[in-house]
């Protein structure tokens, strides 16, 4: 089943850019097969950590395309599709060649701030549309709108193709409402890094990670800790990660991580603007970090 797929680790894939700006397709080759290698359980394409909102829809289309091919079934694929009109939504639902993909993750409506009727219903009419299983995506500190845990639950219940949640409000209590309500094989997971093993303690899922783009073969030891129920084991497997991991946000995402494979030679650490690379403190940082424990 999708949903048992679905759970433990997928890595919020980056998009690679040459110094000129295009997009890097040899060095997204070497990211698909560096993650893979490292153990993680799925791959999550053009979501956040992608700069989707920087990528052409046409560029969108080739990269969905290009990641499906060169995963090759090796692991699950979940491919981004979500913006701030529903038109354009079914739009890319219908450009999209999303054979290869296992489910879709949908975005809450960003700078238009909807009502949660309005949330409800923008995911009603994807729903509708969707050739694939749907993760709702909830970051209120991207999207200017919280989707309430009502919300969230209504959809779950209604919506029979709506199969989880990554769940980035940084609300424990929201989380756990759902948690205690959702329908059985509803997926509840972290879009937070540092609050995984709180979420899977609580019994949560997993995690979409942006920290398992850079170092995927430690932080695939602390989940598997805590998918096997050892949460003390995984803390202190996680107490290595916790400065590394909180340096990947210092200077905003995905400008941190990708900072972070720039020294470990695996990306050059172009992003597009309105963003810019990351400062020579944060690239002194993941240095001395990256040496100390190991993450290579």
């Amino acid at each position: 089943m999708i949903r048992h797929k679905l759970a433990g680790v997928g890595a919020a894939l980056i998009t690679p850019f040459t110094p000129d700006g295009r997009v890097d397709y040899d060095a997204l080759a070497r990211m698909i097969d560096y993650v893979i290698e490292g153990g993680v359980d799925y791959i999550v394409a053009l979501g956040t950590t992608a700069e989707t909102p920087t990528l052409y829809l046409p560029e969108r289309a080739v990269i969905a395309m290009f990641i499906t091919n060169h995963i090759a079934g090796r692991v699950p694929l979940v491919v981004g599709v979500g913006g701030n009109s529903t038109s354009e939504v079914l739009d890319q639902l219908r450009e999209f060649d999303l054979r290869g993909a296992d489910a879709i993750l949908s975005v809450t409506p960003y700078y238009n701030k909807p009502s949660q009727e309005g949330l409800y219903q923008h995911f009603r009419t994807v729903s509708e549309h969707s050739p694939l299983p749907i993760i709702l995506y909830n970051i209120p500190g991207r999207t200017g709108v919280n989707m309430t845990a009502e919300t969230t639950l209504r959809a779950a219940r209604d919506l029979k193709n709506v199969i989880g949640v990554k769940e980035a409000s940084g609300d424990i209590a929201q989380m756990q409402r759902i948690l205690d309500e959702r329908p059985a094989d509803f997926l509840v997971l972290s879009g937070d890094d540092g609050m995984t093993l709180e979420l899977m303690r609580r019994g949560g899922d997993g995690v979409i990670s942006v920290a398992a783009n850079a170092f995927p073969r430690r932080f695939m030891q602390c989940i598997g800790r805590a998918k096997a129920g050892d949460f003390d084991g995984a803390q202190k497997e996680y107490e290595a990660l916790d400065e590394a991991v909180r340096a990947l946000f210092a200077e905003g995402n995905p400008v941190g991580v990708k900072c972070a494979l720039s020294v470990m030679g695996l990306i050059n650490d172009r992003v597009r603007l309105p963003l810019v690379p990351g400062s020579e403190a944060l690239r002194a940082r993941f240095e001395r970090l990256i040496a100390e424990y190991d993450l290579r």
